[in-house]
């Protein structure tokens, strides 16, 4: 492994800080969030305005072509921008799915007409993407997935449910995997459509989550017509666009899990007692402090490995299901030792106890579904045991089975 920047991307690193320095303010602490205290409304308007800023400069979907409105870049280019970005107070995650997942899958497997039709509306900045997978008996196993596509003679026909979909409430478009084929296994009869989200029977409900976010939607398709060219990639193979789908992810390691929870929870166990002492006396508090921050030096490596291999143009391997199930119990750990530390008042909010407070108790709340979304801390473990020690595999005897018989 090579930890240091390539020349080419120590130069692009010093681009792209320029770049923002001139166009962006700088954050005063590292958990200082842009538009605080802004409604979704105005955050969004500004979330649209800096995309499109990014995208004048060629840095909306940098390693993109040219000719799709990219800068014609390399994974770990972006990766770069991405890191230099978060010490920045800009708009976050509202074109995260539309740039991370769905649009590279448009880019991947779309006609030229919906190439045309789409690409350049996201890149800048007019329309909000979000990913039609999950749904509520097929989550860490999509390929459980019931909402059914069905061939009409203008189109398709779509009925179904999905859930925990980021972002649809503020969409314009979804990619939606859907089953086509009953009689095939249940790998193989999806196929993958774009959708218009303004469709008529769609009814998408907002989910409202203990953290007071409410980015998560439940979304309900009844009787939902889709023309015929809606189709993305070809028909029942959506398992294999999906999966080109979730390779995405990968290129997004500029920021993780823990994220150095560990100097946070420092400072609040300089400033907490235990026994009338402070708490950074203590043997446990110090193990609970050491043990997150070798979560988090851990996941760093991991991380660099996976730039490292982007560096090389290759892929980062399935080790890097490591950063999620190191990351999210790291997360749900550190959080809970926060909450200790501030004694009785662990139960008020973390507005009442002070700013300092408000990343660890964040986590904390955030911790449980971090464990779960994008697939559970088992299935990271069949990964990692399967796909990196070599283990045998686990029995999966529903493989070859038509899915109308499971």
């Amino acid at each position: 492994m090579d930890f240091n920047d390539s020349p080419e991307e120590a130069q692009f690193r010093e681009q792209v800080r320029a770049w923002l320095q001139t166009h962006a303010q700088p954050k005063e602490r590292r958990d200082q969030r842009f538009g605080e205290g802004l409604d979704e409304s105005a955050y969004l308007s500004a979330a649209r305005a800096w995309q499109a800023k990014k995208a004048a400069a060629g840095y909306a979907a940098i390693p993109w072509p040219r000719a799709m409105g990219g800068l014609g870049g390399t994974p770990a280019m972006q990766v770069v921008y991405d890191q230099e970005e978060s010490n920045y107070l800009v708009p976050a995650h509202v074109f995260e799915v539309s740039l991370g997942t769905a649009l590279p899958t448009v880019a991947m497997w779309g006609s030229d007409e919906q190439k045309q039709r789409y690409l350049a509306l996201a890149l800048s900045g007019q329309d909000i993407w979000c990913q039609l997978f999950s749904e509520p008996a097929a989550g860490s196993d999509i390929g459980n997935v019931r909402t059914r596509a069905e061939r009409t003679d203008s189109g398709w026909l779509v009925n179904g449910q999905k859930v925990w979909t980021s972002g649809a409430h503020n969409a314009a478009y979804g990619i939606l995997l859907a089953r086509t084929n009953w009689d095939q296994p249940k790998t193989k009869g999806l196929s993958m459509f774009v959708v218009d989200m303004t469709s008529p029977g769609i009814d998408v409900r907002p989910i409202h989550q203990a953290s007071g976010d409410k980015h998560f939607n439940e979304v309900f398709f009844t009787d939902v017509q889709l023309p015929a060219d809606a189709l993305l990639g070809p028909e029942n193979q959506g398992w294999k666009v999906m999966m080109s789908t979730l390779m995405q992810e990968r290129f997004s390691l500029g920021e993780h899990f823990s994220g150095g929870l560990y100097r946070d929870l420092i400072l609040l166990a300089q400033q907490a007692t235990f026994n009338n002492r402070p708490a950074i006396d203590s043997e446990r508090v110090r193990d609970g402090i050491v043990d997150n921050y070798l979560a988090d030096f851990g996941i760093e490596l991991i991380v660099r490995r996976g730039m490292s291999a982007i560096s090389k143009g290759e892929s980062p391997g399935p080790e890097m299901a490591l950063v999620k199930l190191v990351g999210a119990r790291a997360m749900q750990t550190g959080g809970t030792l926060a909450r200790e530390l501030a004694g009785g008042q662990g139960l008020l909010s973390a507005e009442d106890l002070g700013s300092q407070w408000h990343l660890p108790f964040l986590l904390w709340i955030s911790a449980p579904g971090a464990r779960i979304a994008g697939g559970t801390d088992e299935i990271q473990r069949n990964t990692i045991a399967e796909r990196v020690l070599g283990l045998p595999g686990e029995i999966r005897t529903d493989r070859d089975v038509p899915f109308k018989d499971l």
